[in-house]
């Protein structure tokens, strides 16, 4: 394993995106293929089918629209869209129900559908630190105080980069930059946050990944937006993931209070977290829009060991780094929401707006479920179903003896 801890080590020319050359073999590219092709049952993959596209029937279901992409290797074995992008015009503050739009101003929901991705942003942001570390620009061990000295909260605390990585710094979840009358006080208020818990408890705070995108910038030199867009988007030719605004997106909620912290309408395209609206869209913990085909792309080639194509976007030992438990960004063997697939070091993360992904490397395979659950207004969340999905697919892996990894490679 290289040495991540200190700057300097030079960047290898071959990676983040470039074509590694030198007779190398490109990984494979994704297909679309059958489950049988993908080495997976396809009893259990038409049982996932069915039970995804029930989530978005009766008059109030789990969510407006649903698209769930999956597969084993480079094959996908379930391309699935159900429901609306946009269902409801508005909701009714008295009891929270949507009001439905009449059936021929809805928008059907397609697998091209972009959605707004909440969270699963955290996980842009962690890969574009990580090739920084792979660079030798930032130490993963480092004081964030070292990169950021008037971030005085976490500098005086001792913070590292790490524990931003890890959600151990112990900041709070979040704080209502929102509130805030301008940049200026909203800066002000990012950078006097300090821990409300002991460093090195785990405590899941959007805070991490903001002050994460600073330390970004400031090393770099380089906007958030850039970084994700040169260092894992292009490369990877994720042509349809960006910050927004974004045309077209599913729908997501009718803000008003007291749902909502501000009356902003039905959102459409607009990103839906409030902090990252407050900070024009671009923001280390939300604010990315993609689709299920593009963060396929993205499972891909974190499953092929950062390379998709004859791209190379991260080094084989970082994306162990990456993945390895308790994870990077990445949530690691998280049963709430990805079921039987964990226990094995399946990787993933979910979104507040409906979103989740799953990348299991003991089976080679990737579950992305995208949902719009908070149109037309917010609510409980509900992972069951995000965890049943990933059930399906880990009972489909064809040949797997109970609780062994394995089965049968997907056919070339």
């Amino acid at each position: 394993m290289p040495s991540v801890d200190r700057p300097g080590r030079p960047a290898d020319p071959r990676a983040h995106g470039t074509d590694r050359g030198g007779g190398e073999l490109s990984t494979a590219r994704l297909r679309d293929g059958t489950p049988e092709r993908a080495g997976l049952d396809p009893a259990e993959i038409a049982l996932l089918v069915q039970e995804t596209r029930a989530l978005t029937d009766g008059p109030r279901p789990w969510a407006p629209g649903v698209v769930v992409i999956a597969g084993r290797g480079p094959v996908v074995a379930v391309r699935e869209a159900a429901g609306y992008a946009v269902r409801y015009a508005a909701h009714d503050p008295k009891s929270g129900a949507g009001i439905e739009l009449p059936p021929e101003r809805r928008v059907p929901m397609t697998l091209d559908t972009p959605f707004d991705v909440a969270s699963l942003t955290k996980l842009c942001t962690t890969l574009a630190a990580v090739q920084q570390i792979e660079r030798g620009t930032l130490g993963i061990d480092a004081l964030v105080g070292a990169y950021l000295p008037d971030f005085r909260g976490v500098a005086r605390h001792g913070v590292t980069v790490r524990q931003l990585l890890t959600h151990t710094s112990g900041l709070r979840p979040e704080a209502p930059l929102y509130h805030c009358v301008d940049a200026a006080g909203r800066m002000a208020l990012l950078r006097a946050q300090e821990p409300v818990a002991r460093p090195g408890v785990h405590l899941y705070s959007d805070l991490n990944m903001l002050i994460l995108q600073h330390v970004l910038e400031r090393v770099s030199g380089r906007a958030l937006d850039v970084l994700v867009r040169d260092g894992i988007t292009r490369p990877l030719g994720m042509t349809a993931t960006g910050y927004g605004p974004r045309p077209g997106a599913a729908a997501t909620e009718d803000q008003r209070r007291p749902w909502a912290k501000a009356d902003r309408g039905m959102l459409r395209g607009e990103v839906h977290d409030e902090n990252a609206w407050a900070l024009g869209g671009v923001a280390g913990h939300a604010g990315l829009f993609s689709t299920g085909r593009d963060l396929a792309v993205l499972c891909r080639a974190l499953l092929a060991g950062g390379a998709y194509g004859p791209a190379r976007f991260l080094g084989s030992d970082f994306v162990d780094l990456l993945l390895a438990p308790p994870g990077l960004g990445f949530a690691v063997d998280q049963p709430w929401f990805m079921g039987e697939l964990s226990g094995r070091g399946a990787a993933g993360h979910t979104g507040f707006t409906g979103t989740s992904l799953v990348l299991d490397r003991a089976t080679d395979t990737f579950l992305i479920l995208l949902a719009n659950t908070v149109h037309p207004v917010r609510r409980p969340a509900d992972s069951r179903p995000r965890a049943a999905a990933a059930t399906r697919l880990a009972r489909a892996v064809r040949g797997r003896p109970a609780g062994q990894p394995g089965g049968p490679a997907p056919s070339p």
